[in-house]
């Protein structure tokens, strides 16, 4: 699929010297369009730079090709300097839609945010939350103790969620992975795998003695009481990967490393 075909390429980088550094050279060489001219970002920098991005070009229809200069750079091709035209005309494209996280707070006001890899719940104090979970109007569990409960898309399976022992999803699953963060009782309970058409919405009990605070991505709610999640297919965003190199090899790579 060719999808870099006019030369309108704009980048961006973390602040490090040396993403900062590789960003001038590239721009020097490439030329450097404004965001809003671009037929294709280029990141320089980690996952959290990545998402970043992705969240700006939103329903844009832009594509972003990231190179890692990061820790884990799970959602990053690797970085090179050469043949970045070449690379960017055999890029593949894959689409993520993001989850939606609707809330209600304390003092009755909602608020709502769109999350790339995962909504997380997490208690505020230093008492355990307990929280009620319902998928698609039914209680499954009644009571959940725990420090917090995370829902992470597939493209979000491998951060946060699989540090809280939570399953690697394929990219291309229509599944979402529900993983309790130090589930206290039931102790047994390792989580759920779901439909991403399923409806999820936690209740938080005894909210006032036990806080608890719920954060999409980056954007974070403080005293929630309701929190609805669903997965959004009104808004989506495009990754770009070097042939070989697709979050779908990524993922699978990941299950088999110890």
């Amino acid at each position: 699929m060719a999808l870099y075909t006019d030369g309108k390429v704009a980048f961006v980088a973390s602040n490090t010297p040396e993403a900062q550094e590789a960003r001038n050279a590239l721009a020097e060489r490439h030329g450097d369009a404004p965001l809003s001219d671009a037929s294709i970002i280029v990141a320089l920098g980690g996952d959290g730079l990545m998402l970043e991005t992705l969240h700006r070009v939103m329903d844009k229809g832009i594509p972003v090709y990231g190179m890692n200069f990061g820790s884990v750079g799970f959602l990053m091709n690797e970085f090179r300097t050469d043949a970045l035209d070449v690379r960017l005309r055999a890029a593949l494209p894959t689409t993520i839609h993001p989850l939606k996280m609707e809330v209600t707070r304390a003092d009755g006001t909602t608020a709502t945010a769109l999350a790339l890899n995962e909504v997380s719940l997490f208690r505020s104090t230093y008492q355990a939350a307990k929280i009620e979970i319902k998928i698609d109007g039914e209680v499954r569990l009644d009571e959940l103790t725990c420090d917090g409960i995370i829902v992470a898309t597939p493209a979000g399976s491998t951060a946060y969620n699989l540090s809280a022992h939570g399953p690697i999803l394929p990219i291309t699953a229509p599944l979402l992975a529900l993983t309790p963060i130090s589930p206290f009782r039931p102790r047994r309970w390792r989580g759920a795998i779901l439909s991403n058409r399923a409806n999820i919405r936690f209740r938080t009990l005894e909210a006032e003695k036990r806080p608890v605070s719920a954060v999409a991505d980056n954007v974070e709610f403080a005293d929630v009481r309701d929190v609805h999640v669903y997965e959004d297919r009104r808004h989506s965003v495009a990754l770009l990967f070097d042939p070989g190199h697709s979050l779908d090899e990524r993922i699978l790579v990941e299950q088999f490393r110890y």
